[in-house]
């Protein structure tokens, strides 16, 4: 019999990936609001008649429990809240992208509740299918501050000066935006606006959305670690988010 320590009940969470494990059971990567990303075996979740075989369906607010002290937990209970529209079309696979960001970025039992709570209501985003684009810039600028690579947006990295929208500036991994210099070319091309824009999580000016796009992709490049994101590479074929 589990320890109460060891036993966790009605924990919010989403399914961020399913295998299939031996004959009848899966295993599940989830983003549980309290206690981050953790792997559970569902055990008989593929049988005709499992109680929870229906619900373990990524981006559905669940409430999950499980029990275990090793690091792949068994899940023992789960319930759908309900609330979130299913994701359609192109919004699917930019959800399947966001998962797969978090899979590739967060690091197992390691909470990060703002950051679930802004998950959620990215998902509530998605599904109206309004500017995918700008939602999935916002998620990707969320992300990494919450997992601790805040991005340098409003003040000038070397003189911490307030960025100028009128200026030019190269964005440097790991150290900010300085003033574009002639020859320089160790960094992002990037007006001052986009930046400010950027931090005001505001996509409508067309550069902005474009040199928004620019600098995400080279810093999760950079966090990533060469790592491919398959469905990235789907969505950019399919469009131009």
């Amino acid at each position: 019999m589990q320890s109460h320590k060891n036993r966790l009940e009605n924990e919010p969470a989403f399914v961020l990936h399913s295998y299939p494990f031996r004959e009848t059971s899966l295993l599940i990567e989830i983003f549980s609001r309290q206690h981050g990303r953790i792997p559970l075996v569902a055990r008989g979740a593929r049988r005709p008649k499992s109680a929870v075989r229906g619900l373990l369906m990524s981006f559905q607010p669940l409430l999950l429990s499980w029990f275990g002290k090793h690091e792949v937990r068994t899940l023992h209970g789960a319930e759908w809240q309900g609330g979130q529209p299913l994701l359609q079309g192109t919004a699917l696979l930019c959800g399947f992208y966001l998962n797969e960001l978090l899979l590739n970025l967060m690091v197992r039992d390691d909470p990060h509740e703002q950051l679930f709570d802004y998950y959620q209501h990215t998902l509530q985003q998605l599904a109206k299918g309004t500017d995918l684009a700008a939602t999935l810039r916002c998620f990707e600028k969320h992300l990494l501050q919450e997992l601790g690579y805040a991005l340098l947006l409003e003040r000038e990295a070397e003189s911490d000066r307030p960025i100028d929208a009128a200026a030019d500036y190269q964005y440097i991994v790991e150290h900010g935006a300085a003033r574009a210099e002639a020859g320089r070319g160790d960094g992002l091309q990037i007006s001052g606006k986009t930046l400010l824009d950027i931090a005001a999580d505001d996509y409508r000016d067309p550069q902005s959305a474009r040199q928004g796009k620019q600098l995400m992709r080279m810093l999760l490049n950079h966090h990533l670690g060469g790592r491919v994101l398959h469905t990235r590479e789907l969505i950019k074929d399919l469009t131009k988010l």
